[in-house]
């Protein structure tokens, strides 16, 4: 089984894995109590799920993961470690606990310029998660520090937005030198996905995060002013950003920094970066440079992210050095 199928594979295996969790695990209780369990178990669960595929048939490469067992084996988190061990052994019945706590731990590889390893997000979109709104499984493929695989599961989000009847549960697939693809997750047809060919920046889209701690919003509107941008923003949880922005429904992502220290993760950008790459579109930091996989798990070199359908980019780039001089 070839890399790509593989990858496929084991974020479609994640997502019946968040489904079962959210079915079982959530409800308006657990809502009031802002409890996070859920998606605790959720996030362990999918890396558990994710990195065993993974090593069942390509060996040690290396992961870069989010999650590490060490709370888990804590005496007062038995009951969530339970859960954890229930739900992969629902996916994946032949590991034993030991094994499926080894599993999460497996993903502290550091990153770097050299050779091949996944970076893995098993659950981007916490608080969309729990909302019972979007967030998304990303595992992106990372070689001499180039991204060349991105596959992104987004169990909640409709196969077409603004259609209340639409199908929700997508996968997209982004590759080296391929086109995008985008398929249900309870199906087996891919269809290819291309970014928006709209080049007036006023009859474009903003595509950018719910929450306020993961973009400056403020920022975000006078770049939409500068451009004469004048449809409301498009605001989704968690890298199905990506998705909506590579098939064309948003014609710009803007993640603008919020404050100067911040560093972005290389598991929330890797497979989200694949996928409009091979869209044709096109993805840079805020001030154009082109984002670096290549320094660890972060990318410390770049501020913020801009992702568009690449015919509007540099109109972008441009708005935004005047939004955040202003």
């Amino acid at each position: 089984m070839n890399e790509r199928q593989l990858a496929v594979d084991a974020v479609l295996k994640a997502c019946r894995l968040c489904n079962a969790v959210h079915r079982g695990l959530i409800s308006a209780g657990t809502l009031d109590k802002k409890d996070r369990s859920p998606v605790t178990v959720a996030d362990f669960g999918v890396q558990a799920v994710v990195t065993a595929e993974l090593r069942r048939r390509l060996g040690d490469m290396p992961i870069v993961g989010e999650e590490e067992a060490g709370a888990l084996r804590k005496e007062e988190n038995a009951g969530v470690r339970d859960l954890v061990i229930g739900h992969v052994r629902a996916i994946l019945p032949d590991l034993d606990d030991d094994t499926i706590l080894a599993q999460i731990d497996y993903g502290r590889y550091a990153g770097g310029p050299t050779g091949r390893h996944w970076a893995l997000d098993p659950i981007d979109g916490t608080k969309g998660f729990l909302r019972g709104d979007q967030y998304a499984i990303a595992l992106g493929l990372i070689d001499n520090g180039q991204v060349v695989l991105g596959v992104l599961g987004c169990p909640n989000l409709p196969l077409r937005l603004g259609q209340p009847d639409s199908p929700r549960g997508c996968l997209f697939v982004g590759e080296k030198d391929r086109p995008a693809v985008m398929r249900a997750i309870d199906g087996d047809s891919e269809t290819p996905i291309h970014v928006s060919n709209i080049d007036d920046p006023s009859r474009a889209s903003f595509c950018e995060s719910v929450e306020k701690e993961h973009t400056k919003q403020s920022d975000s509107a006078r770049v939409a002013a500068i451009l004469g941008v004048t449809a409301e923003p498009v605001r989704i949880d968690s890298q199905c950003k990506y998705g909506v922005t590579a098939r064309g429904e948003s014609s710009i992502y803007l993640r603008m920094p919020t404050r100067a220290d911040y560093e972005e993760r290389i598991w929330d950008h890797a497979a989200g970066w694949a996928v409009i790459k091979s869209a044709g579109g096109e993805v840079t930091d805020i001030h154009g440079k082109p984002l670096d996989f290549s320094l660890g798990t972060t990318l410390r070199s770049n501020k913020g992210v801009v992702a568009t359908n690449g015919c509007l980019h540099q109109r972008v780039i441009d708005a935004i050095d005047k939004a955040i001089s202003l």
